[in-house]
């Protein structure tokens, strides 16, 4: 999984960071993306997908990449998310997870940074980049970024579900599951409902 990381390595691409999301699809909450320029090669857990994962296995990856990675986040809440769209959410906050991640770096050689991101997204960071799609299966940079992304984001749910435990965000993490729409259905939306989903 190590392929686009060494392809640009030998292009002379000194800086090869992997950027993934997490949240584009749920009904409450924010997106979160994280971008990641690891430190190592060889990982003692599971570097893959995040949705391939098992929660523990999710926590223990999380903790090793936080070892040995430089990282940063992006997080756009649900009140950005309506006013602006999903994608342009998502746009946002994988953007922000570069530069927070570029301004740990210090001073570099803009010109050695070469960003790999998950999906088809077009990103404006004043840095070359590749959108591959199903990057979290072929990038372990793009796959320790979904696994950050994925584990920031389930800690943010669990900490709306005891604020609202109504919802039973614990459980689905906002996602739109039938319990989720049956609650809804029930007590209507709270505080961190994408009123653009919910409404749709």
């Amino acid at each position: 999984m190590l392929y686009y990381e060494d392809k640009y390595n030998r292009l002379g691409y000194k800086f090869v960071i992997g950027v993934d999301e997490a949240g584009r699809g749920p009904l409450a909450g924010p997106v979160v993306s994280a971008a990641v320029l690891l430190n190592r090669r060889r990982f003692n857990n599971l570097i893959d997908d995040s949705k391939k994962l098992a929660p523990l296995a999710r926590e223990k990856a999380f903790l090793e990449i936080n070892r040995n990675s430089v990282n940063g986040i992006g997080i756009v809440n649900e009140k950005i998310i309506d006013r602006i769209n999903i994608l342009e959410a998502t746009r946002l906050s994988m953007q922000q997870a570069v530069i927070s991640l570029v301004n740990k770096l210090g001073n570099i050689n803009h010109d050695e940074v070469f960003v790999i991101a998950d999906g088809n997204m077009d990103l404006c960071l004043g840095f070359p980049y590749q959108s591959i799609i199903k990057g979290d299966n072929k990038s372990k940079s793009i796959a320790a970024a979904s696994i950050l992304a994925k584990v920031i984001r389930d800690r943010m749910m669990y900490a709306y579900d005891k604020i609202y435990p109504a919802y039973g965000f614990k459980r689905h993490k906002g996602y739109p599951t039938k319990e989720h729409r049956g609650i809804l259905r029930e007590i209507g939306p709270c505080v961190i409902h994408r009123k653009s989903f919910v409404c749709a």
